[in-house]
């Protein structure tokens, strides 16, 4: 027998191991939760950028910073400050 039949008979025994022991637990059933309908939510105000009278595009980067190119520039990637 090679190696990775060995490891393969092994795995098999292990899984038959674990379905008998499941087998002999009843399964136990969550019950079900009430779920209580969510308040109607408010629509949050949209945040106005200060940068846009600048003239500057005003992308914010994942850590806080600005983009610093003109608004509306072509390039794809924007450049922080």
């Amino acid at each position: 027998m090679s190696k990775t039949d060995e490891l393969r008979a092994m795995r098999e025994a292990k899984y038959a191991r674990a379905a008998a022991a499941r087998a002999g637990q009843p399964q136990a059933r969550p019950k079900p939760v009430p779920v209580a309908p969510e308040p109607a939510k408010k629509a949050a105000p949209e945040p106005t950028v200060e940068t846009e009278s600048d003239g500057l595009c005003g992308h914010r980067s994942m850590n806080g910073r600005t983009c610093t190119r003109e608004a509306g520039h072509a390039a794809k990637s924007h450049r922080y400050s």
